[in-house]
């Protein structure tokens, strides 16, 4: 499945993503974490050994969804398959994602001795979520009150982390 032009980028920016793989018992494990495109696949960087390169070395399947900082209600939610599993290109790769994520090269929190892998996630199924029509300076509303929605705890709009 291609991946649509606005998700791809989406996938371009600093982006929140959120992984959802399978552990051995079937119990789903989620980990946000930094997300790109190569424009065919999803893109995400990750350190051999951690549980979701376990799980899917063991099960390939995965969710994805990414979420547009700018507009909570839109995002996407990808499933699909991780077909490529790399170690090719990896330290530079999570150098460039740092860039952009944090403005500064990447700290590296479990040591420099850590083996960075490039997972490739080919698309099954994708489902955009809110409006993809660009939002005009006028509609955000940084100065709006938290609110108290029911079942995710205080949020922001603008926010796209729900408590």
């Amino acid at each position: 499945m291609n991946l649509p032009e606005d998700l791809i980028a989406l996938l371009r920016q600093p982006t929140p993503c959120f992984l959802a793989t399978v552990m051995p018992d079937g119990s789903p494990q989620l980990t946000q974490t930094w997300v790109d495109t190569d424009g065919e696949h999803v893109v995400i960087n990750t350190v051999r050994g951690h549980q979701k390169v376990k799980n899917i070395e063991r099960d390939p399947r995965v969710a994805v969804n990414v979420c547009d900082v700018s507009r909570p209600s839109r995002y996407y939610a990808i499933r699909g398959r991780v077909v490529n599993i790399t170690a090719e290109g990896g330290a530079e790769h999570i150098e460039a994602l740092a860039w952009r994520y944090l403005g500064a090269p990447y700290p590296w929190y479990g040591g420099r001795d850590q083996v960075r892998v490039i997972l490739a996630i080919r698309a099954d199924k994708i489902r955009a979520m809110g409006s993809q029509a660009p939002r005009l300076a006028s509609q955000s509303r940084p100065d709006a009150p938290a609110r108290r929605d029911a079942n995710i705890g205080f949020s922001r709009p603008g926010s796209c982390a729900a408590g």
